[in-house]
């Protein structure tokens, strides 16, 4: 039970990581004057970090990678992370930060709930419950009351 509190911190850390970056690079977007390249160099800047850690962990290696095996879909990780740090830094300042992210939090929610009851993309099967219908209602009056107020 300790380790799943452990894990449940950290998803609520690198939650609040998400809006950080946002206005991160919603800055540098108004900066650049474009988001297309503001999202270009926030990937940019990741790539490079995560080349890094690669090399000194000595886990850059793609020997024995068999890239026809696997399902065509699991490629496009970063081209869905492209849509969503551009598609962000255009929202944020728009709608502002907390009902953007309130958005996509419901919009999140919404795709999880509907990945775990059909077992979608590999993930396991967790049925729908009424439990899970009521707590993506309560996301949603969540998202109006942010939205009104």
């Amino acid at each position: 039970m300790q380790s799943r509190l452990i894990f449940m911190i950290l998803a609520m850390i690198l939650g609040a990581i998400l809006p950080i970056q946002a206005n991160v690079n919603a800055r540098l977007a108004k900066v650049l004057d474009s988001p297309v390249m503001a999202a270009f160099i926030s990937f940019a800047v990741g790539t490079v970090a995560l080349l890094i850690y690669l090399f000194i962990t000595n886990q850059f290696n793609f020997q024995g990678v068999n890239v026809s095996r696997p399902p065509w879909w699991i490629w496009i990780g970063g081209l869905l992370g492209v849509f969503f740090v551009a598609g962000i830094v255009v929202l944020v300042p728009r709608l502002g930060m907390a009902l953007a992210f309130s958005l996509v939090i419901a919009g999140q929610m919404a795709a999880a709930i509907i990945l775990d009851h059909f077992g979608l993309l590999g993930s396991a099967v967790r049925e729908i419950s009424p439990g899970r219908i009521a707590g993506a209602l309560l996301l949603i009056a969540g998202v109006v009351l942010i939205r009104k107020y």
